[in-house]
């Protein structure tokens, strides 16, 4: 890529510009950001779901250009995200409001999917503020139903021109939302195979290895149904994206008979890396974030693999609720976070995949430019790891979770938690 950023923020943010999170906030239940879908919280969103239902709720979303016509910039708005998904100073919000002038009442509000759709779904279909005008959720039951209620405002890409310079051609055309039309990647991360090398005398490439009676008691498995059918599915080399209601029992039932043959020692929400790194767990399936961030933080040296067959990709996106207050402010910021060095800061902080490749160039220079010192190279580490920048090689074997349509959530959900939860 041949151009910079256009922006020229305060140098005084830029020194401070973010810090990465502490692994101890990932131990408190409720506040790990991957902590959303565990046991049963998937089973809860699709029943939350079915009972909404479509019926006399779902509207025709307006064209691009009778949305955004008579739209103006207020000043400010309201965002509502997760918990430890910005740093504390805020930093990339200031320098919003120091580019622009807007104003942003940032909200930790998102705890989980499922009860924050419940919390604006009423609202949504009465026409009524939500209190939001941008939001932050995964590529789950909750924003397929957002999508297929028409409760979302198309965007305006003209107005997102950053997305458009800057966005790897991965975060475009996604399958859970065809050209983007109603949200941009916030983060992504991949779920695959983490082991401890202390442990596991050999390399694990495959998630056949997870089925392995030679490490019978010793392997964790994801309670997410989404998660852990992805596994299922994968194992019987079929890809998510053209599974089928047969597809979904047979990979139930290789995961019923790993249960069954004693090989799963527990089912995990986001609380794997302990028993891991003590020993307790041998090998898990594992989002990629927080293994980077348990070696960059706890010098452990646990591996992450994606394996031969492929692994997960999830990506939090941001939208614009319908009946936003000040959708182009909020489109200014989805716009601003993908100039390269504002996404920077916000990969240094969460360690999760970026959807701006060129973030690597750019953490490379500021490593350059901080020598030899600890934030150095840790930006160093950062932009040389495969965790936080996947190969080229390992995009081509991610895959999103199944798309269903509202009326299989229910029983998708149900098919595999039947595993888990028994």
């Amino acid at each position: 890529m041949n151009h910079r950023p256009r922006l020229n923020p305060d140098p005084s943010l830029l020194r401070g510009l973010t810090r990465r999170r502490q692994r101890g906030s990932l131990a408190v239940p409720g506040i790990s950001r991957r902590s959303t879908l565990q046991a049963g919280g998937v089973a809860a969103a699709a029943l939350a779901l079915s009972a909404c239902g479509v019926g006399g709720q779902q509207r025709d979303a307006e064209p691009v250009e009778d949305y955004w016509g008579d739209k103006e910039r207020t000043g400010s708005l309201r965002f509502a995200n997760w918990p430890l998904y910005m740093d504390s100073e805020r930093t990339q919000l200031q320098q919003f409001t120091e580019a622009t002038g807007i104003e942003v009442d940032y909200k930790e509000d998102v705890q989980e999917a499922a009860p924050f759709f419940g919390q604006i779904q009423p609202k949504l279909a009465n026409g009524d503020d939500t209190g939001y005008d941008l939001i932050v959720l995964p590529n789950g039951f909750e924003l397929a139903k957002l999508i297929e209620l028409g409760y979302l405002a198309q965007l305006d890409h003209t107005r997102l021109n950053n997305y458009a310079d800057y966005a790897g051609e991965i975060y475009k055309n996604t399958a859970y939302d065809p050209g983007n039309k109603y949200t941009v990647p916030y983060t992504s991360g991949i779920t695959g195979i983490a082991y401890n090398p202390e442990y596991v005398d050999r390399e694990i490439t495959s998630i056949a290895d997870l089925w392995d009676p030679a490490f019978e008691g010793k392997v964790g498995m994801m309670a997410d149904a989404q998660e852990i059918a992805n596994f299922g599915l994968l194992k019987n080399g079929v890809n998510p994206a053209d599974s089928t209601r047969e597809d979904w029992e047979a990979a139930a039932e290789a995961l019923r008979e790993q249960r069954d043959a004693g090989i799963v020692r527990a089912y995990y929400g986001q609380d794997f890396i302990q028993p891991l790194t003590n020993g307790d767990l041998w090998m898990t399936m594992a989002w990629s974030g927080d293994i980077y961030q348990q070696n960059a933080e706890e010098g452990t040296n646990l591996k992450f693999v994606v394996p031969d067959e492929g692994a997960t990709i999830w990506t939090d996106c941001m939208m614009i609720p319908y009946t936003s207050q000040a959708p182009v402010d909020a489109i200014e910021l989805m716009n601003f976070l993908y100039e390269p060095e504002i996404a920077a800061g916000l990969t240094e902080y969460i360690a999760y995949i970026t959807p701006v490749p060129y973030v690597q160039e750019v953490m490379g220079e500021w490593a350059d430019a901080e020598g030899d010192s600890e934030r150095g190279q840790a930006l160093r580490e950062m932009a040389e790891s495969s965790l936080v920048f996947p190969t080229e090689a390992e995009y081509q074997r991610l895959h999103n979770y199944v798309n269903l349509a509202a009326e299989d959530q229910e029983g998708f959900a149900s098919l595999f938690h039947a595993i888990t939860q028994s």
